[in-house]
This record gives structure tokens, sequence and C-alpha cells, in this order.
């Protein structure tokens, strides 16, 4: 009992201290491995122990990956990648559907860029087409919000879903194959709520740039074929090791199997992005693979991010290293929460304390040492856990989220208006992907 309680005042002093006292998360995480373990009665030296193995084992996993997948996404940003693949989804859906068009721009726009940088580049192309659909502004606004959303949450070689696997010990490639269903449900039901809701409350578009500004954008930005690639080519690469690791070896053994092994491996997949994506301006300048360039800007967003990652494995090393794991598990195992349970912890934390990437750290750094008892073990089972998880930290996006001040500022809304719509819409979508990864799991384990 003891053990619970330590725990459960852990996670408050962590929502708290990062909501109310403004405290770091990278802090806050720290403080509340040290005084789990001094509160639980843990030998010093073996928690000083946890949290060096804990940091340094969850950074040496997915450090990397991370900062690739940042580079990546400062490149597409900034070289106007962002606007040809908004232009050529135009171009397949219709301008007249712009709240669906932008939804689907903004599921692939996220996954390598962050949901508040998405928003902030694709709001001035949203403004102008909703202008000339001559619809309000607030269905497409919060179309590509929920489009952005899903994948940041859900689809690696997004930080978040990154860094949960890594710590969950789950397969990159499968969280990726059952990711993509999951996300592209969870927008569907998102979409529907923008069209069917959001739509009928009338903003005026006012758009800030012109048509012609927009086009003179698009022919400086490289084509959406070299746009699209360095996104979706580590995809292919981490799908195809995990195929071709399926013990029937689907795709060849020996040679084969070990090239597709390596050049599928996330830290090489994503580097290999990386290049793709040093092929996005129309010319490479020296300047901008510096520290003050778009690597320098891709390199410290990154930090942020392993920061946190590395405190959360540290404070999950210190819960694994105690006998909370036998203990919490017992209590679990006579629930009926199953799959639900990281959805609910992930929601609760994200409600509480705004950060969508913190909330799915902190959940699979509690929840990795008690997997076992809790009978997820196989592949598949992690997988889910880590999409059960970024469903959950979909909700419920309000006041204390960056992101939701970032889509009410930029698209005209007021407060109540904004709880209307961007709150209840990431409830809509968060609970819509949980319950797909519920039926999977009733299927799949």
């Amino acid at each position: 009992m003891l053990l619970i309680i330590v725990l459960v005042l852990s996670i408050l002093f962590i929502i708290g201290s990062s909501t109310k006292l403004k405290l770091h998360p990278f802090l806050a995480l720290l403080i509340a491995a040290i005084g789990f373990g001094l509160f639980t009665g843990m030998p010093l030296p073996t928690i000083a122990q946890s949290i060096n193995d804990g940091f340094g084992g969850t950074i040496g996993y997915i450090g990397i990956v991370i900062i690739a997948g940042t580079i990546i996404g400062t490149f597409l940003e900034f070289s106007g990648g962002a606007y040809t693949l908004a232009d050529r989804i135009l171009k397949i859906i219709g301008e007249r559907k712009v709240p669906l068009a932008m939804s689907i721009i903004g599921y692939f726009v996220s996954i390598p860029v962050f949901a508040d940088s998405g928003f902030v580049i694709l709001a001035p192309l949203n403004k102008a087409l909703s202008k000339r659909a001559n619809i309000s502004l607030a269905g497409s606004a919060i179309a590509l919000s929920m489009g952005l959303i899903t994948t940041h949450c859900l689809v690696p070689p997004t930080p978040g879903p990154i860094a949960a696997a890594g710590i969950l010990g789950a397969d990159l490639g499968l969280v990726i194959l059952l990711g993509i269903p999951v996300s592209l449900f969870a927008m569907f039901t998102g979409w529907l709520f923008a069209v069917k809701l959001a739509a009928k409350i009338p903003i005026d578009p006012n758009p800030e740039i012109s048509e012609k500004e927009i086009e003179l954008k698009i022919k400086e930005a490289p084509s959406a074929i070299n746009s699209i690639g360095p996104i979706l080519v580590p995809i292919i690469l981490i799908v195809l090791r995990s195929v071709t690791m399926l013990p029937s070896s689907p795709l060849g053994e020996g040679t084969v199997q070990t090239l597709i092994g390596f050049i599928g491996e996330p830290i090489i997949a994503l580097l290999i992005g990386v290049l793709l994506a040093f092929g996005l301006p129309k010319k490479l300048q020296k300047s901008m693979l510096a520290d003050s360039g778009w690597v320098g800007k891709g390199l410290r967003n990154a930090a942020i991010i392993i920061i946190i990652t590395g405190a959360g494995g540290a404070f999950g090393k210190v819960l694994q290293n105690s006998a909370l794991a036998d203990t919490l598990g017992n209590t679990l195992l006579n629930t009926t929460a199953g799959i639900w349970l990281p959805f609910i912890i992930a929601a609760t934390i994200r409600t509480a304390q705004g950060s969508s990437t913190v909330a799915i750290i902190t959940t699979a750094s509690i929840l990795s040492p008690l997997l076992p008892s809790l009978g997820f073990t196989s592949e598949i089972a992690k997988a889910l856990i880590v999409l059960s998880i970024g469903a959950g930290s979909m909700v419920i996006s309000h006041a204390n989220d960056s992101f939701f001040w970032v889509v009410t500022q930029m698209s005209g809304m007021d407060i109540k208006t904004g709880y209307k719509l961007q709150s209840l819409g990431t409830l809509i979508i968060g609970v819509s992907a949980a319950i797909l990864v519920w039926i999977i799991s009733l299927v799949l384990i």
C-alpha cells in the first residue's frame, strides 16, 4: 500500500509542479524519481544507479532517432515542402472540400513536424482556402488541428510514440503498422466532428496572405515527391524490417534479411530520411547544416524532447527496481481495465498538465515495469500499449496546452468556442482511437 500511495503522490507532484510551479518536466521527473526511491526505502546507491541506467539506457535507444526526426521536420518546414504537400493534396481532394483536405494535410505534415509548428505553417493557407470556398474558418481549422494531433500522438517518427516504444521495448515497425489504421480512424472522426459541428460556428477566415503569395511559396518549394520522401522512406524501411524479422521470413533470409534488417533499424532509416531531407532546399547551403542553421534548430528542438524522455526513463527505472511491479501488478490484475489502463493514465496526465509528449513519456515510464504483471509481454501487446497511451495523450487539449492557444488565437476563436471545439474534438478523437485499439486487442492479443 505504501508503494501505491507514494506512486500516486509522485504523479501528483509531476502534474502539480509542472502546472502550478511551472517546473520543467525534466526536473519534475527526476525529483519524483528520487523522492519515490527515498520514501519507499530503496538503498541510496540503488536510487542513483537506477537513475543513471534509466536515463542513459533510454536516450541510448531513441536519442538519435528523435534528433533525425526533428531535423527532417525542420527541413520540411523551412524549405516550403509542407506547402507543396498541401497543394498536391488539395488538387486530389478538391478545393471545395477544404476541411477534408486540411485533415489529410495535417495528418501527413505532423509525422515529422510538431503539431504546433504544423498549424502555424499551414494556418495562412487554411485561411486563404476557406475564404475562397466561402466557408467558416472554424470547420477547416478544427479539421486541420485534429489531423495534426492524430499522427503527433500515434505515428512514429513523431517523438512521443518513439519515446514510448523505446521505454516499453516495443517494435517500432509494429507500432507504425498498427498506428496508421488507428490514426486514420481518429482523423476520420475528427473530420466528421469538424464538418458536422465546428463548421456551423461562423468565423470569417480574413486571410493575411494572398493567393499570389501562396503560389509564390509553392513555386519556390520542392516537389511533392521530394517532400514526401523523407517521411515515407524511413517508415517503409522500418516496417519492412519488422516484416522480414517475422519467424516465417517472408522477405527471405541470409544477406537480404541482414541488409533489410540494417537499413530498417530506426536509427539508420531516419538517417536516410535526413539525407533525403537535405535535398529539399533548391540549393543546399553550408549555413543550413551549421549550428545556427536548420540542422542547429532541429537539434535544439530535439534536445528538449530527449532530456524529458531520459528523465522519464530514469523515473521508470526507479519504479522498476522497486517492488512496485509485483504490488501494483497484482492489484491491477483484479481490475477489468486491461488495454484501457494506459489510456486512462495518459488522459489523466495530459488533461492535468497539458503536454501530450510528457503524458506519453510519463505513462510509458509508469507502465514499463508493470507489463509482465499485466500480461502485456508479446510484441503485439506492447505496440498496442504504445497506441493506447497515444490515444490517451490526445485527451483533453485546453487552457494549459500551448496547442490550444495556437489553434484558437490563429483561428479567431474565443475561449468558450475553443473549449467547445478544440477541447471536445480532442476528447472525441482520443476516445475513438482508444476504442479501435481495444477492438484490435480483442482480436490479436
